[in-house]
């Protein structure tokens, strides 16, 4: 399955960081958050990748564009008055990534709508690219296999408040709003599976994935939800991305399940 990551937005709350980078390109741990996301989804043999960029959307495509090279080992060679260059190994994951500039006000559905050709007539990962999780993806895939429903989204509990879910005995969502301060319930982490017909319910650049689409789908008994109890945590702040690498530095990220 492809994996969509929303990569587009100012990320405005972390100015320290974004005003010369997207936050998506935020390091922890010496790598963006967008590279560590990544290798959650290559963990479960997930390798192809859609980023939706859009604000610097240029830093994202030339990092990409050097990792291979950063990523070798290479001799330069200007003995015969020419450059040339001998790879002798390499340590890139075997990823395909295809950046797509999806606008710089374009919202979150119509990022989504803007990459529907690159997905193609077949079901897909989309996240956000500011969070990491220790979600497990074939039980998420099997989960969402298992309801027939056109979209899955993953819930946790926290404190923190995102788009937050009203949810029946049976995980359906029953309504989808987005967040009041008072509010204490089961919040939308991301992580979602998608049936192609979700291209549907997006009518364009100005449609927020996170009101009309899905406050439909739920409306409609087609949304779902897979409840995680596990790791989950955004970056939305210095606070956030210092807490992240701090689990990096001592060994602990819930989500780095993978083997440097």
């Amino acid at each position: 399955m492809k994996v969509v990551i929303l990569a587009g937005g100012f990320g405005t709350r972390i100015s320290e960081e974004s005003q010369f980078k997207p936050k998506p390109m935020v390091e922890i741990g010496g790598r963006p958050i967008l590279w560590h996301i990544m290798k959650e989804y290559s963990y479960y043999g997930h390798n192809e990748f859609i980023i939706c960029a859009g604000y610097k959307q240029n830093v994202i495509k030339e990092w990409f564009a050097d990792y291979f090279l950063h990523n070798s080992d290479i001799t330069f060679d200007y003995t015969n008055g020419k450059n040339e260059m001998t790879i002798h190994e390499q340590h890139c994951e075997p990823w395909k990534v295809t950046v797509v500039d999806t606008g710089l006000h374009t919202m979150t559905g119509g990022r989504i709508k803007r990459i529907q050709k690159y997905v193609g007539n077949e079901s897909f990962f989309m996240t956000y690219g500011d969070g990491v999780c220790d979600v497990n993806m074939d039980q998420l895939v099997e989960f969402h296999k298992s309801h027939g429903k056109i979209a899955t989204l993953t819930a946790v509990m926290l404190e923190q408040q995102k788009g937050v879910l009203d949810i029946s005995g049976d995980n359906a969502v029953k309504s989808f709003r987005e967040k009041n301060i008072s509010d204490g319930a089961p919040i939308n982490a991301g992580y979602m599976v998608l049936n192609p017909e979700i291209f549907d319910y997006i009518e364009g650049d100005k449609t927020v994935f996170e009101r009309e689409p899905l406050e439909v789908l739920a409306a409609k008994g087609e949304l779902m939800s897979y409840m995680h109890k596990g790791f989950w945590q955004c970056m939305d702040n210095k606070r956030e991305m210092d807490m992240l690498e701090k689990y990096l530095q001592t060994g602990t990220a819930p989500w780095k399940k993978w083997n440097d």
